[in-house]
């Protein structure tokens, strides 16, 4: 069995892949102070209480925090007795080397996505990820990651805003019945919400002009869903994209090390 692990700026994803599908998957807070030893405790009770305990044997990782991966990879070198393939290494392949300025470091979950994008919906794709910052990550005709953008994610935007201003609450991310708002609550979810769509939309007209394409735009990410409702950009809603990702680059892997 597969451990896909990726962990985010505020939460990191463990799923359990069997070879045809996911299993299972679970969420945690991301804590680089969490130890090893807690990874597996609660792993473990999870795997019990769903009776999805299985043996792991191989696994993945994909971390925008660097500080989380010792951890993991004890993790999984004591519990799992594996070495686990950590995206962005030098060790792991990815089907097409992204086209980036020398010396710039892509991050993981962006060569995740463009993998799974790709082998999804083909190329000339734009990937927006809405997550801790709202990413676009543009595909090429040929499966490469060749650049993007990275904007405040659409949570961090609303927190800065209740800590900067001390009159303004902190209020959820909805679609608002109007975008005239006629309360302090309403008008920030107006603004936050609306200014997303424009944002977005936005951002996907400027790459288009620029690459003189009409261009796919597929959205993930756990808002992805609730902007749909906004806007008729997206081609496809894509949950599971980046645990995708992580399969089939572990699947282009394990093929070259048996080749």
């Amino acid at each position: 069995m597969l451990l896909a692990i990726d962990c985010g700026n505020t939460n990191t994803v463990f799923s359990i892949w069997d070879g045809a599908r996911f299993r299972a998957t679970w969420r945690i807070a991301t804590d680089h102070k969490r130890t090893a030893d807690e990874y597996f405790v609660w792993l473990t009770s999870l795997m019990h209480l769903t009776k999805t305990e299985v043996q792991v044997t191989e696994t993945i990782i994909s971390s925008t925090v660097p500080r989380v991966v010792f951890n993991l990879r004890v993790l999984c070198n004591r519990y799992f007795d594996c070495r686990p393939l950590v995206v962005g290494k030098p060790e792991c392949r990815l089907p097409v080397a992204p086209r980036v300025d020398q010396g710039t470091t892509v991050g993981p979950d962006r060569l995740v996505n463009t993998v799974a994008g790709f082998a999804r919906h083909g190329g000339n794709l734009i990937v927006v990820d809405f997550g801790t910052a709202t990413t676009f990550d543009v595909v090429d005709t040929d499966g490469a990651y060749i650049g993007g953008v990275i904007a405040p994610g659409v949570n961090l935007s609303l927190e800065a805003l209740h800590m900067a201003a001390a009159a303004l609450p902190h209020v959820d991310v909805t679609k608002p019945q109007s975008a005239i708002g006629t309360n302090t609550v309403a008008c920030m979810q107006s603004g936050v919400y609306w200014g997303y769509i424009g944002l977005v939309e936005g951002i996907v007209r400027q790459i288009r002009l620029e690459r003189d394409s009409p261009m796919k735009v597929i959205a993930t990410g756990g808002l992805a869903p609730l902007f749909q409702q906004g806007t008729e950009l997206f081609d496809a809603i894509e949950d599971d994209l980046t645990m995708e990702g992580l399969v089939l680059i572990h699947e282009l892997n394990k093929e070259q090390e048996t080749a």
